[in-house]
Formats: C-alpha cells, structure tokens, sequence
C-alpha cells in the first residue's frame, strides 16, 4: 500500500526509512517563465507533484507591483523592485521615536487563512505548512532596515528587544489563530535569513543574546500545539543547528550545498534534525552538465531514502538555471 505525501513527510521527519524521498520543486517568476517556454518544459512542469504545500498567512506576494515597480506588503513596508522582480528592496518606516506608535496588521485580517484552509480542503492527502515569510529576524530589518538594525543591536539594545518581543508577540497571535481556524495543519514554516555565504550576518553572540530567546518562545508555541517547526534559512549557519535542535525545531531549510557539505551534516544529524533542499541551484542546476546534474540528484535521493530529507533546490530556483538540467532534475526524482 502506497504512501500519502503527508504520512512520507511524517515518516521522513521520523528518520524512518522511505520507499521514496519525499519532494518540494519552486521556481521563481523568472525561472519558470524560462522553463515553460523551453521544449517539453510545460509538458515536464505539469508532472510536478509536490509532496508539501506551503501556504502563506501574511501578505508578502513576491514578483507583484505597481506601474513604477513597487510593492507595499501589509505591514506597510514598500518595496522596490525595479532592481529585483521577486523581492525587491526594502524602504524602512520604523524607529526608536516612533516604534510606540506603529501598529501591526490585524491578527484577523480578511482572508489571512483562506489559502492555507482552501489547500487543507484541496489536498488533504498533503503535508502542509503555514508559512510565516519574514517572521523575526527579518521582519525586523524589514521595517528597521538591515544597516540600521545590526547598528542598533549595539548601540540600542533595548529598542532592538523591544522591536523583537512586538514581533514575535504577533506572530503568535496569528499562529494561534490560523491553528484554531486550519487545525490540521502539519506544520509551521518560520522565514528567516541568518547568515551570508561566509556565515551569520549578526555573529553568533549575538543571534543567541538577541534571536534564540525569542525564537525558542514562538517556537515553542507551534511545538506546544503538536505541530512540526521548519525554518528557512540562507547562508552558512551550520553553526547554529544544535541551538536550533535545542528550541524545538524539526526540519531546516534550504540545506545550500555551497556553503554545507549535504551528506556530512545529514549523517551528523540524522536523528536529531531533518533537511530540505540540497540541490545546487549556485552551481549546478545553472552551470553544471545534465550528467553532472542528475550525478548529484541521484547521490541526494540515495541518502534521503534513509529519512530526514526532502528533496528540492536548495531555493526557489532563479532564473539562470538551464532548462535541460531542470529536466535532468525532475526526471530523476519524479521517476523514483
């Protein structure tokens, strides 16, 4: 008897063996734009199954915005995006003069979790995440600004904490909410960007002084309520993986072979910590042959079949990456 998508994922995050490596495939705007028109790309992308399905609780909807290529999210935040057609650059509204002030979206904003509930309803037989993009860490240089942020967990400690404690005091309100309204749900995804290609942007003191107190309590809530926690993180934070084990989390994402020797950490971890990602999208799926590309593909897929992996590019593939190898890719783990 086969397996659901949902009961894979469970069995993988278990660390069980499993009859295949469970998958999440995303392509950025660009990309699949790319690949769609690129031959048999249609045909080949239509195949995507995954086997988790995020769903978005906050407003942050990436490649949108206006004739002058801005977008502003609910938090009030505005984003420019004639540089960067997903994301953009963020313009910061918050200060220590006017944090008091600021007021956070409602808690019960129309339709915050008719995505997550639609998907619930849609594709029971999934593993569903509500997903929390930009949730501490970066929500707080969102609205601060990075540059001013990493200054002022310096010279202004208390308004930094201040600012977090706001945060996260949001976060779990709107987890509570969407777990009260969607309880089936499999898990929370929490968003944050700790580190660079060289290692954590703050340093280690500080994302233990500033972030992990924080993060263990909204962590903890989604622990509390019986469901599994991910968090997104780029860069080279392997430092911090057994604090992240320590405050509850379940699955770490998006495992960037450039920066974390995949097979080592997984080994390391097994047991402990699950992953998710792991196919170079900085080197191979852009610059890689397809031998070259279905070579690490197949090296993944035999240490997921030992549990505590998803397999996916290690982000949302951008649009630089080569159709062909894209189609190397999904040939081989969609024909597990």
């Amino acid at each position: 008897m086969s397996l659901t998508s949902r009961e894979l994922v469970h069995r993988a995050l278990a660390f069980e063996p499993v009859p295949r490596v469970p998958c999440s495939i995303d392509f950025t705007v660009e990309a699949r734009e790319k690949y769609l028109a690129s031959p048999g790309g249609t045909a080949m992308a239509a195949r995507i199954d995954n086997d988790v399905v995020p769903s978005r609780i906050l407003r942050m909807e990436y490649g949108v915005h206006d004739a002058t290529g801005h977008y502003t999210d609910e938090f009030g935040v505005t984003w420019d995006r004639t540089c960067d057609s997903d994301i953009g650059l963020a313009a910061p509204i918050v200060t220590p003069d006017n944090l008091d002030a600021y007021r956070f979206p409602a808690i019960d904003a129309p339709r915050r979790f008719d995505a997550l509930a639609m998907n619930l309803k849609a594709r029971p037989d999934k593993f569903h995440l509500m997903t929390f993009d930009f949730s501490v860490y970066e929500r707080a240089w969102s609205l601060r600004g990075m540059e001013n942020l990493l200054m002022d967990f310096v010279e202004n400690p208390d308004f930094v904490e201040t600012l977090l404690d706001r945060i996260v005091d949001f976060n779990i309100a709107v987890m509570r909410a969407g777990l009260d309204a969607c309880p089936d749900v499999d898990g929370v995804f929490f968003g944050d960007d700790f580190g660079s290609q060289t290692g954590l942007i703050m340093g280690g003191p500080t994302w233990r002084q500033f972030l992990k107190p924080r993060l263990a309590r909204m962590y903890g809530q989604a622990v509390a309520a019986g469901k599994k926690v991910f968090i997104h993180s780029c860069g080279k934070v392997q430092e911090l993986f057994d604090d992240l084990v320590e405050i509850g989390v379940n699955c770490f994402n998006p495992f960037q072979p450039e920066v974390i020797d995949t097979h080592a950490t997984h080994a390391r971890y097994h047991g402990r910590l699950a992953f998710w990602g792991g196919i170079s999208t900085q080197r191979t799926l852009p610059y890689g042959s397809v031998a070259e590309t279905e070579a690490e593909v197949d090296g993944l897929l035999a240490m997921g079949r030992k549990g505590g992996y998803i397999i996916a590019p290690a982000h949302a593939m951008p649009g630089d990456v080569r159709p062909e190898n894209v189609t190397a890719m999904l040939n081989r783990i969609l024909n597990q």
